[in-house]
């Protein structure tokens, strides 16, 4: 991977991986996932945090304000604190934030995308075929110190 960062942004050139951001969106001790059509290219049927690529000039805080808005029709204030995770791999650099509070109520905004947007516990997530297999370590830690708030 090259990447140059000049002025505070970094310029990604081919063979990068993709860069995405994702949301672990919690309302009192459960989290709301997605669900991605069975004919979806990548990742088909399957559950998944909220959220998508950044675009170019974007920066990934801003991108996670505009994906959430796309797929969950909710506005959150750009991040400010560190990102709950990062998973890096040859394909993709997802950065994945906490986000406990919003404007407007979570729908699927994105029916191109999912098919359903469901809000789940920590009890439930075991039986949830999961975008990322470390997603459920990650959500039941968080929802376990949710629990504790």
């Amino acid at each position: 991977m090259i990447s140059v960062t000049r002025f505070a942004r970094t310029i990604q050139y081919p063979g990068d991986p993709d860069q995405i951001v994702a949301a672990v969106v919690v309302r009192d001790d459960r989290v709301l996932l997605c669900h991605r059509s069975a004919d979806h290219r990548w990742y088909p049927d399957v559950w998944d945090l909220a959220g998508g690529h950044v675009d170019a000039g974007e920066t990934p805080a801003s991108a996670l304000v505009r994906e959430l808005r796309e797929e969950l029709g909710v506005v959150i204030e750009e991040p400010v604190e560190p990102e709950l995770a990062r998973i890096v791999t040859d394909g993709f650099d997802l950065r994945i934030w906490l986000v406990r509070q919003w404007t407007g109520e979570p729908t699927n905004t994105a029916p191109d995308e999912h098919d359903d947007v469901a809000w789940f516990g920590t009890a439930e997530l075991a039986g949830l075929h999961l975008a990322d297999e470390s997603f459920r370590s990650l959500i039941t830690e968080v929802l376990t110190r949710q629990a504790r708030r």
